[in-house]
């Protein structure tokens, strides 16, 4: 064998042993690391929770979906025996907060009590986010629900959503509606009723409902959309009119207040809130977070105090949270497109 003949052949030989080495060593070094792993995975599972769980509420203290989150907390803190802890971060529509909580360490450890309207609304009128509302934050459990109602000034000529359509439709632009902010679900549910009862009323932003109700109570604007967790107090007063809701279904703490679908069949909108996580979180620690949330939801002081502010609990698998999510995604999508709701930048 000549000179360039062994060395091509020793060449050939290191080269083997090298690829040798490579695939030896990677595999052990792949099987460590997935070792190491679920040995972590299993280590957190076992002790979670062994510390105080954030419970984000992406509003302000005092309202319906804060009070929600704090019932709930309260349960969740004596079933799992460790501290949930409410915190509010409100600003943007949510975004904030859900900014956070999506950027968070997915240890189990801060979650966020989101509202359709962080949950699904923001994905689809905030234009520049910071994160990915549908793929860095992953659901956990429904935890409840409610219509929105219409509310009037109670000097409105109209006693029912059908003689309000027939005042619309004879008066066209005259009347106006506020609502939250573009993009709310207040202003989805508005628009959806203007698209179905093929009527033409003025929208009116608002920075908070403070601002609305002290128009809507001076008769500057005529009407609203609002849930019954802030409005219960002023609808049996008389310094409102409810008129209708938004489910199909009555609710149990407005019987007396049909649905807007007795009048405009197929009309529905519903505000929900749930529970997620920043993705990544493990599976087992989601899995307990939903199955703790669902025994609270059937606790009877949470049914009794959720039914006093005119919500049902729910309480869901992450699954089933999953499917309810994304169907919301395309039917609120929907009427987002067809009123031309722009992105918010």
């Amino acid at each position: 064998m000549g000179s360039d003949d062994m060395a091509r052949s020793l060449l050939v030989r290191c080269f083997l042993v090298r690829c040798f080495l490579v695939c030896f060593l990677g595999r052990s070094l792949c099987a460590l690391a997935v070792l190491v792993s679920l040995c972590t995975l299993a280590s957190a599972q076992e002790t979670w929770p062994n510390r105080p769980i954030k419970l984000v509420v992406p509003l302000t203290a005092g309202g319906g979906v804060d009070m929600m989150a704090r019932l709930t907390a309260q349960h969740l803190s004596d079933q799992l025996g460790q501290r949930v802890v409410v915190v509010n971060q409100p600003g943007a529509g949510g975004t904030i907060a859900a900014n956070m909580v999506a950027h968070s360490e997915p240890d189990g450890y801060t979650l966020i009590f989101q509202s359709v309207s962080s949950a699904v609304v923001n994905a689809l009128v905030y234009k520049n986010l910071h994160y990915d509302p549908i793929n860095d934050l992953i659901p956990v459990t429904l935890a409840g629900s409610f219509p929105l109602v219409l509310l009037a000034n109670p000097d409105l000529t109209a006693k029912n959503l059908g003689e309000l359509i027939r005042l619309l439709k004879a008066n066209p632009g005259k009347y106006s509606y506020g609502s939250s902010g573009v993009g709310t679900m207040p202003h989805l549910a508005g628009e959806l009723f203007k698209t179905m009862a093929g009527v033409d009323i003025v929208h009116v932003p608002y920075r908070g409902d403070s601002a609305i109700m002290a128009d809507l109570f001076a008769g500057r604007v005529s009407m609203m959309f609002d849930g019954p967790p802030t409005q219960l107090g002023n609808i049996r007063s008389g310094k409102v009119r409810a008129l209708a809701i938004t489910t199909a279904e009555r609710s149990p703490v407005l019987p007396e207040v049909p649905p807007m679908a007795d009048t405009l069949p197929g009309y529905a909108i519903q505000y929900w809130t749930a529970i997620f996580a920043p993705a990544g979180t493990p599976t087992e620690i989601v899995e307990r977070i939903a199955a703790e949330t669902n025994k609270a939801m059937k606790h009877p002081e949470v049914l009794r105090l959720y039914g006093e502010l005119g919500v049902v609990g729910i309480g869901s698998s992450p699954q089933e949270l999953d499917r309810f999510w994304r169907q919301q995604i395309d039917y609120l999508g929907k009427i987002v497109k067809d009123a031309n709701i722009k992105p918010v930048e």
